[in-house]
This record gives structure tokens, C-alpha cells and sequence, in this order.
């Protein structure tokens, strides 16, 4: 197997040091890895500066996968890498949909064994980019408030206990907003009505497994959008339940699609890109690169 270059974040411990200590034994099998820990952009930059021609491995969660991918892109490299995954964060979930083992000992196995693949990259109108997945509405205020009980638990093993926490939190008090949503031109919703949430899709899962769109596939070019309209009080529980059991695309008040583009503006709006939180907004669009990217995935 060719030299590795594995990337990982220095504020990281506890059981992801032990975690990071399998996944070396087993990739050192095979390979020579080298280990960079980062603990900001400036560092990450020079880490990036250094790879030479490695594939570079990420053993993090999808916040480190964004961070990683993000940089690349800014640096115009995305397109030459091949990236791996050890999936050390607390939601894993772009792990989740592409079947790579949460087991480090195993999404090691994986990697060695495993073959690259092209995926696709969400872009929005300011050259950010969103590996797996983009919401707004009640799910950004859920990950909005279980980004901080995660941070609470977090020391002490139980962080992702945070998304629960956060969506009860949520559900109870969710924010209504109008909101027009465009999606490859044709209108979704024109502040006519007050919507629940939206999400845009690379991935099919958000907070460690709620399958927002489960449909979603990151190799198929194309985006999935789901629109809640879910807002009385009554539909928002049964929405909520349908779910947890990943039905929820069934109902009458969900609108879902696939599209190349999407545009949301309106009233204030928080955005939770990929676990990292921003807004208010009034306007965000994105678009979808097609195979942007290369990253290993388990064979088969």
C-alpha cells in the first residue's frame, strides 16, 4: 500500500486516542503512516503543504472530514487526492452512508482492503463547501443546541447524547420560518406558508444516524431535498416519530426531490453544514459538483 498521510485533531482524547492507537497498528500492517495532529486552519494548511503525493487519511468525524476536504478544495488539490476515512467522531454519519466500519480496527481493515471511489461535493454561492449534508429550520436549532450538550458530555464519553438532547429541545420549541425555496428553478415553497425544516443531501443521515434523506446517494450527481411543512402541533409529533423510523418522506405535508440546485431566502435562517453551525442568513444557494473528489471506501 502507498505512504499515508493521516490527519487527526490534537484536542481529540479519551477513547479516540485509544481508537486512533487501533487503526495505526492495523494500517502500519500495510503502510508507512505518518500522523499529523492540527488544531486550527493555519496548521492544517501546512500539514496539506507537506503531503507530497500521499493519500491522505482523515480519523476524525465528519466536522474533520469537512475541515480536510474544505481546505483541499481551497487549495485547488481536491481533484488530485485520494482521501480515507477512520471515523472517530461522535455522529459519523457520512461513515454511516458510505458503510465504512465505525470500529476504527475495522475502518482500518477497510481502508487497506478498500478501492476510491468519485463523490460528489455540495458548493454554495461563496465556495464553501458540504461534504454530506446541509439543514435549516428546527434540525439546525436541534444542532445548534446539541452542539453545546455534546461539549458538556463530551468529557466525560457521553457526547452523542448531545443530538437527542438538542431535537427534544427542538421539537418542543421549533422556529417557524417563511422561506422561499428554489430548487433547479422550479419553487418549492414561496413564503406563503410557514415550513418546518429543509434539508440538502449529500449524505443520507445527520446527528449519528436520523436519516434526513435517506435516499441520498454522494456518487449519484445529483442533490436530495427534503422540505417539512410539519408545523402544528399535533403533525410536528407525528412527523418526529415517522422520523426516528425513516418514513417520514411518506407523508402528506414532506415534500422530497432530487435537484442540481437549490436557493433558500427569506426570514432569518440558521444553517448547520456538515455539524458546524452559522447565520443568521437571509439568502444561501448551492450547487452540486459531480465526482469532485476521490475517497476510499470498502470494497464490495
Amino acid at each position: 500500500m502507498d505512504p499515508l498521510l493521516l490527519i487527526t485533531n490534537a484536542d481529540a482524547g479519551g477513547g479516540r486516542d485509544e481508537g486512533l492507537e487501533v487503526a495505526l497498528g492495523v494500517l502500519r500492517e500495510d503502510a508507512d503512516v505518518e500522523v499529523a495532529s492540527t488544531s486550527n486552519p493555519g496548521e492544517l494548511d501546512g500539514v496539506l503543504h507537506r503531503a507530497g503525493c500521499r493519500s491522505i487519511v482523515v480519523a476524525g468525524g465528519d466536522g474533520s472530514l469537512h475541515a480536510v476536504v474544505s481546505a483541499l478544495h481551497r487549495r485547488h488539490e481536491l481533484d488530485k487526492r485520494t482521501l480515507g476515512l477512520i471515523p472517530l467522531g461522535t455522529g459519523n454519519d457520512f461513515a454511516r452512508t458510505l458503510g465504512i466500519p465505525l470500529d476504527p480496527g475495522e475502518a482500518a481493515a477497510a481502508l487497506v482492503s478498500g478501492r476510491p471511489r468519485k463523490m460528489d461535493l455540495i458548493v454554495d454561492e461563496l465556495g464553501g463547501v458540504v461534504v454530506n449534508s446541509v439543514h435549516a429550520g428546527a434540525s439546525a436549532q436541534a444542532s445548534r443546541r446539541g452542539h453545546r450538550w455534546k461539549n458538556r458530555l463530551g468529557p466525560y464519553g457521553f457526547g452523542i447524547l448531545g443530538y437527542p438532547i438538542g431535537a427534544a429541545m427542538a421539537a418542543v420549541r421549533p422556529p417557524f420560518v417563511r422561506l422561499r425555496i428554489e430548487a433547479d428553478g422550479e419553487v418549492v415553497s414561496d413564503m406563503d406558508q410557514h415550513i418546518l425544516m429543509i434539508a440538502i443531501g449529500n449524505g443520507t443521515s445527520v446527528g449519528g444516524g436520523t436519516e434526513l434523506t435517506p435516499e441520498a446517494e454522494p456518487e449519484d450527481g445529483m442533490l436530495d431535498v427534503m422540505v417539512s411543512f410539519a408545523t402544528g402541533p399535533i403533525e410536528r409529533l407525528a412527523y418526529v416519530w415517522q422520523l426516528r423510523n425513516g418514513d417520514h418522506e411518506e407523508r402528506d405535508d414532506v415534500v422530497s426531490l432530487r435537484a442540481r440546485q437549490v436557493t433558500v431566502s427569506g426570514e432569518d435562517f440558521f444553517l448547520a453544514a456538515d455539524g458546524e453551525i452559522s447565520g443568521p442568513e437571509r439568502r444561501r444557494s448551492w450547487h452540486l459538483e459531480p465526482g469532485a473528489w476521490s475517497m476510499i471506501v470498502p470494497a464490495g
